[in-house]
């Protein structure tokens, strides 16, 4: 265990699990998706960290002695830190521990707006080598349900300015989050999105609600839609099908074994596609032979 004090809860990538979290914000400043509790607590309200206070903790990990190759840069909204701070916190990095040879951190496409290709690709030099997108969806009329403040084209601008500088990519949809009558278009855009922007990496997580799903499902009732539920195991699989047939990936590492997920997919798309494809029809056709997870398995 490194020896810092979190302000708690603190969230990371899964594969992220052996890095150093380092907390460079607390909480995250849009904190308005209707479907994201992760942030919502008192304690979990939007600061950034102090350099002096960063340099420090730093120093305590390098003292510690403890082997650090990773570091992720948390909470949630660490790239919405100016270019100058950012560049010198990679600094310190750099200067305590050498030894590090990749930095990472969740980023929300509007966070990009107001940094250059030519400033990430210096922050690509310091070391932050890759992006965790939640772009979520690529259909823009579920992205205004969900109230996450960008669109199909700010999720391409922020992939497209990460691809530029060098940096890699690892997006995020969330399986059924258009509920069923939104449940065709969001796999489609959402496929659409990935073809033109090529991420290096891709998950699928299966929307759920914690904490209960009444402020995400006030939305449709709002827009007059369908009154929201949740996919059954069919329509996710149905939806997950529509979403593969669409992608038009060259070299995507793809991603579904989020423990909230039902059928485990790993692969590569484009090669493994029709394998992927053929994993989940035989999930929707003879599900008593799919190998899923138990309901007492899934879980956040």
């Amino acid at each position: 265990m490194y020896p810092l004090n979190y302000i708690e809860p603190v969230f990371r990538p899964p594969s992220e699990w052996k890095s150093l979290i380092l907390q460079v914000t607390n909480g995250c400043s849009w904190n308005k998706c209707t479907f994201c509790d992760m942030y919502t607590s008192e304690d979990k309200k939007f600061k950034p960290k102090k350099v002096d206070q960063i340099e420090q903790e730093i120093i305590k990990v390098a003292e510690s002695g403890i082997t650090t190759r990773r570091v992720f840069l948390a909470d949630g909204d660490a790239m919405m830190l100016p270019f100058n701070r950012l560049k010198e916190i990679l600094e310190l990095i750099r200067l305590h521990l050498p030894q590090v040879g990749r930095v990472s951190s969740y980023c929300l496409p509007r966070n990009l707006g107001n940094k250059t290709v030519e400033q990430l690709a210096q922050l690509n030099a310091l070391g932050l080598k890759l992006m965790y997108i939640g772009c979520e969806s690529g259909d823009d009329e579920v992205l205004a349900l969900i109230e996450k403040g960008e669109t199909y084209q700010s999720s391409l601008i922020a992939l497209n300015k990460i691809k530029q500088a060098g940096m890699k990519s690892s997006v995020m949809i969330l399986n059924g989050l258009g509920g069923p009558e939104l449940s065709r278009q969001h796999a489609i855009n959402s496929a659409k999105l990935m073809n033109e922007a090529q991420p290096n990496y891709l998950s699928t997580l299966v929307v759920s609600f914690p904490l209960g799903e009444q402020r995400f499902a006030q939305k449709f009732s709002q827009e007059s839609l369908q009154p929201f539920r949740q996919l059954t195991q069919h329509e996710l699989f149905t939806e997950m099908e529509i979403l593969l047939s669409e992608l038009d990936l060259e070299r995507t590492i793809f991603r579904s074994d989020h423990a909230s997920n039902y059928l485990v997919l790993k692969g590569i798309l484009g090669d493994d596609k029709e394998a992927l494809l053929g994993q989940v029809r035989q999930a929707l056709q003879q599900p008593n032979d799919a190998n899923l997870r138990q309901e007492w398995q899934r879980g956040l």
